[in-house]
Parts: structure tokens; C-alpha cells; sequence
């Protein structure tokens, strides 16, 4: 699996299943390398990759992130096998831990240790017997990550990491951890307004949920974030603008060409719409895109 140095984290949620595919197409059309989908209470992802695979050619679709959770090791081996046998090799499985509040109070599971449960989980993915198809090559795995542990385990037991809400600083932290040969594709928010005020206010409503998670929030604070930062009013500004790059296209792009300088072997680009629309702003899409 080759991949580009530039693709598109979009939740598809926001449209009906025929434009989810149509959008798919102008992501594969503007030159980008993949599209990132998350799990949450939307779309199941592995049928909504499979419906975006079938309706793509050259389009890598990736789960950013599936929950270990949500399904146990053997229907996750499974369906990363059938995945890539239908697509031709184009499916890129990225696994993470979730959060506390979503396994126990959404799911109703019990929220162990972090990097011991992704540990067991990738061992017994390993050892599960596939006696259908075989895909045209070994399937690749990246999970979530963001503390030292996790890195080391996304090199040492998959194929890199999907580090999400971060800046080219851990970026660049992350490379020296998973090291030279993995996978590093680096989550990154952008917002293409040039009014402060206006973006700011954007931004803040998008990072609200993730600044109250306990995961998220031991990162910022590893990154030299100050509790304070976190928790002044959805955000203080030194923290929004540094995790929801927003401006003019020239900026956007410095900010994606920070990440790759860095160490990103892909920089994973959310477009957040202006309007607050449950659907990526296409218009800076459009303009990032590697082949536009």
C-alpha cells in the first residue's frame, strides 16, 4: 500500500448514501491519496468503506478510527481480509481504544487499560485462521495514537499510527517513536475564514468534545498546553489556533507542509464548514488538493 502525502478525514454522516459516494469520487478525482472515516454513532464503517470502496477505483478508504469495542478481533480481521480481497488492496484498517464515556456509557462495556487492551486486541487479530479469499497482499493496520506507550506499540504491532488532534510538534516527537519504515498519518483540522472571530468561534464548537477527554486533554497537556489553555472558554486562543489551522489557502497549506516536514508520511486534512454543516467545507479541499 502506497500512500500520498495528503488525504481527507471526513465524517460521511452528513449525506445521503448516493452524494457519500459521489463525494468519495471528487476526493479520488482532486489526486488525494485516501479518505479517513471515523466510528461514532453514524454509519457503521466497514459497510460505509465498503460502499465507498465500491464506488471508487484508485481511492484508499480508511477507518480513523474503528473501536476495538465495536466489534472483537475476528470480525475485524475479517472484514480488513474482505475489504481488501473486493477492493484490490485499498482498505486501511485504523483501530483505536475510544474514550471511557462512549465504551461504558454508549456501548456498555468495561474501559480498560489503554495500550494492554490494543496489545491483546492486534494479537489476537494476528492469530485469527481466514479460511475465505485472501487479499492481494497482507492488510495494513495503523491505530490511534498519542502517548509514548501507544506509539511504540503502533511500531512494534501494527503499521504505524493515526495520531488525531495534534500539532507538528508531536509530529515530529511521534516519527523518533514509531521510527523511520511506519506509518505516521497525522490528523489535522483546518478552516478557511480569515475573520479571527469568526474562526475561533468555529473552532471552538468543533474542539469542545474532544478538550473534555481525558486522552485528548493528557496530550495537550504533554505538548506544553496549560490546564488553564484547555479549559478557558472552549479554549484559549493559543490553543484553538494551534490544533484548527484556519486563514487564507496559503496558510492552510504551510500548516499541512508543517506536518510533512515533520515526519507525517500523511497528513490526514478535516475540512470544518464555516456554516457549522455536518459536511467538509470542499472548497479548500478543492484548492489542497494534490492534483489541483
Amino acid at each position: 500500500m502506497k500512500l500520498g502525502k495528503r488525504a481527507v478525514w471526513a465524517p460521511t454522516d452528513g449525506f445521503n448514501a448516493a452524494d457519500a459516494a459521489n463525494f468519495a469520487q471528487r476526493v479520488e478525482d482532486w489526486g488525494y491519496s485516501a479518505l479517513w472515516i471515523p466510528e461514532a454513532l453514524g454509519r457503521e464503517p466497514m459497510a460505509q468503506a465498503s460502499w465507498l470502496l465500491a464506488n471508487t477505483e484508485r481511492l484508499i478508504v480508511a477507518t480513523g478510527i474503528a473501536s476495538i469495542y465495536a466489534r472483537d478481533a475476528v470480525a475485524s480481521r475479517l472484514a480488513q481480509i474482505t475489504l481488501n480481497e473486493q477492493s484490490g488492496g485499498r482498505f486501511l484498517m485504523g483501530l483505536g481504544v475510544s474514550h471511557r464515556p462512549f465504551v461504558e456509557a454508549v456501548r456498555g462495556h468495561e474501559y480498560t487499560s489503554p495500550v494492554a487492551a490494543m496489545r491483546a486486541y492486534l494479537e489476537a487479530m494476528k492469530a485469527v485462521q481466514h479460511m475465505g479469499q485472501p487479499a492481494p497482499e497482507e492488510p495494513k493496520t495503523v491505530i490511534a495514537a498519542l502517548g509514548p506507550k501507544m506509539l511504540e506499540l503502533s511500531a512494534s504491532h501494527a503499521d504505524g499510527a493515526h495520531p488525531y488532534l495534534v500539532t507538528p510538534e508531536h509530529t515530529e516527537q511521534a516519527r523518533k517513536v514509531v521510527g523511520k519504515k511506519k506509518f505516521l498519518c497525522v490528523e489535522q483540522k483546518v478552516l478557511f475564514e480569515t475573520d479571527a472571530g469568526k474562526a475561533r468561534e468555529v473552532a471552538r464548537r468543533a474542539l469542545a468534545i474532544y478538550l473534555s477527554l481525558p486522552n485528548y486533554r493528557n496530550n495537550l497537556l504533554r505538548l506544553g498546553f496549560t490546564a488553564d489553555e484547555i479549559d478557558n472558554d472552549g479554549g484559549a486562543d493559543r490553543l484553538v489556533d494551534a490544533l484548527v489551522i484556519w486563514g487564507d489557502e496559503t496558510r492552510i497549506n504551510d500548516a499541512v507542509e508543517a506536518h510533512l516536514k515533520a515526519g507525517a508520511s500523511q497528513v490526514c486534512i478535516q475540512a470544518l464548514n464555516p456554516t457549522g454543516a455536518f459536511t467538509p467545507d470542499e472548497r479548500i479541499l478543492q484548492a489542497l488538493a494534490p492534483g489541483g
